[in-house]
């Protein structure tokens, strides 16, 4: 039998990956620990933010959780095609930038809302997220690592979920302004509704598939890459890749804006933009260098697996 609703359920998930991942991250830095801040939503909810900085291996790291209710704002209302109806949404939103130029920054995000009409009445819920990474400097066989654990999440709830949230993926984190990916990707699906095929307690066991997934993904990697050598101009080419890492963030992600549009705590939502980043005017890397490679795989998304 059912002992939870779906939204205890999945934000209890949240705050048991929270601390599974601060803890392993926290392990893999060996020095700085997370500062967690408890804050709350005047119109309903709040969330649990918990930060690393300076550390040996992370320079910034978010990994949050929020559990947010009330009457949907105007601007969702328009969004989403509804008037007058409430919302819960709760998810966990993580952003790691390592010092290393040679350790990719990541991203992954899980997350849960429910809709309902002035009777309370559930009317629509869906799951989404994803993970994904954002070399600086390329090495073929991370994203590789990285795609297939991907897949094998995937492949566990249906053959088909990889490619399609795959190219989800590729296809969402697109710099359209700069005509590049922002990363090497990973995956990305929204809007995970009940069907004949996935009951909403099938799309919460693919949605915790990938949750758990996310560590054997990239803790490897770091490992791997967080005590390379790296020069002044490797780190000078790290934060102008950063830069294009802001812009997405500022510009297309529609996660930022609904925080920003929903009077999200602007810290949690910003906590995922680097400390460090420079925009230099016309920056053109070197024909036939590392960055210039990196640069013709974001151009054309790459099959990993």
């Amino acid at each position: 039998p059912k002992t939870k609703n779906m939204k205890d359920k999945f934000y209890a998930y949240i705050q048991q990956l929270q601390d599974t991942i601060t803890s392993k991250l926290e392990a893999l830095d060996g020095t700085a620990k997370f500062r967690e801040d408890h804050w709350k939503r005047p119109e309903g909810g709040g969330g649990r933010s918990r930060v690393i900085e300076n550390g040996a291996v992370f320079e910034k790291g978010g990994v949050n959780i929020s559990a947010v209710h009330g009457a949907l704002p105007q601007s969702m209302q328009n969004y989403f095609g509804v008037k007058d109806a409430d919302f819960f949404a709760c998810g966990l939103s993580l952003v790691i930038h390592p010092k290393n130029p040679m350790a990719p920054t990541v991203h992954a995000n899980w997350r849960y809302f429910e809709m309902y009409d002035k009777q309370g009445k559930l009317v629509d819920q869906w799951f989404g997220g994803g993970q994904d990474l954002t070399p600086y400097y390329l090495f073929d066989e991370d994203a590789k690592h990285f795609h297939e654990v991907c897949k094998k999440a995937c492949d566990k709830h249906n053959p088909d979920f990889y490619s399609t949230y795959k190219k989800k993926c590729d296809d969402y984190f697109w710099n359209t302004h700069r005509n590049e990916a922002r990363g090497v990707g990973g995956l990305f699906y929204d809007y995970c509704k009940a069907t004949e095929k996935m009951s909403m307690e099938d799309w919460y066991n693919f949605e915790t598939e990938v949750g758990n997934s996310f560590l054997e993904a990239y803790v490897p990697i770091v490992e791997k890459r967080k005590d390379l050598p790296y020069t002044k101009e490797q780190r000078d080419w790290q934060e102008i890749r950063r830069g294009r890492y802001v812009e997405f963030n500022l510009v297309h992600d529609k996660g930022t804006l609904f925080g920003l549009k929903t009077n999200g705590r602007i810290e949690s939502i910003l906590m995922s933009l680097p400390p460090h980043v420079q925009w230099v005017y016309d920056h053109h890397p070197v024909k036939g260098s590392e960055e210039e490679r990196l640069l013709k795989v974001l151009a054309q998304p790459k099959d990993w697996v």
